[in-house]
């Protein structure tokens, strides 16, 4: 198993516009996907991201990696230290680190990182069948 840097790299670049899409041009997607849409979207990027790190790892090595990243970032939004709340304050520590705990935030990530996984295994099996 080995991944093309230059498709994972596309694939996370692709995500993040995509993403940033939902937030900034929310009205032109249903309000289900304007809401939620975008933590579902980051958590596939950090799939996408953990594949172009780690090329030669597997796809489930992938989706748990990134599936306890993303709750791990969720879960460290509790701790609200001046440090890191300063980190949050800057744009890019804020799409990073996030602002506030949701619990629905955990159920966006796994949705994104299931689809990461299926879109990838989907994909693996068609190019072996080939």
């Amino acid at each position: 198993m080995n991944r093309s840097i230059l498709k994972q790299s596309l694939l996370v670049f692709g995500t993040i516009a995509l993403g940033m899409a939902t937030r900034k041009l929310g009205f032109l997607f249903p309000d289900f996907i304007a809401v939620y849409g975008g933590d579902a979207l980051w958590a596939l990027m950090v799939y996408w991201g953990f594949g172009l790190l780690f090329p030669k790892k597997s796809p489930w090595t992938i989706f748990m990696m990134a599936t306890g990243f993303s709750f791990f970032i969720e879960f460290s939004q509790l701790y609200q230290a001046d440090w890191i709340n300063a980190l949050r304050r800057n744009p890019f520590g804020a799409l990073v680190l996030g602002n506030t705990f949701v619990w629905t935030d955990l159920l966006c990530y796994s949705a994104g990182t299931i689809l990461g996984f299926g879109i990838e295994s989907f994909t693996r099996r068609l190019s072996e069948d080939q």
